[in-house]
């Protein structure tokens, strides 16, 4: 059972990594447009694009990816204690 809840932490680490590098691709002009930049955009913008509906742009700034990775962060963190519980218990 604690490789089940090891393998959903990892995964969202390596998710909020994917977000990183694609936040990060957007400072690099074309970097969106090659190979790798349109399949990170294909794994990474539909979750993005929930948020993008809830927030708006502020001037040219996007705050998403901020609030998205914060939410991938709670996930973690309460799988975390949701494995521990069940430990205790």
């Amino acid at each position: 059972m604690g490789l089940i809840f090891s393998l959903l932490t990892r995964a969202i680490d390596i998710y909020v990594l994917l977000l990183f590098i694609y936040i990060l691709m957007s400072w690099f002009p074309g970097a969106r447009d090659s190979s790798f930049g349109q399949g990170l955009a294909r794994v990474t913008e539909p979750f993005l694009e929930q948020f993008r509906r809830f927030i708006p742009p502020l001037g040219m700034i996007d705050i998403s990816p901020i609030v998205a990775i914060l939410t991938l962060n709670f996930a973690s963190r309460g799988i975390q204690q949701l494995y521990i519980m069940l430990v205790v218990a």
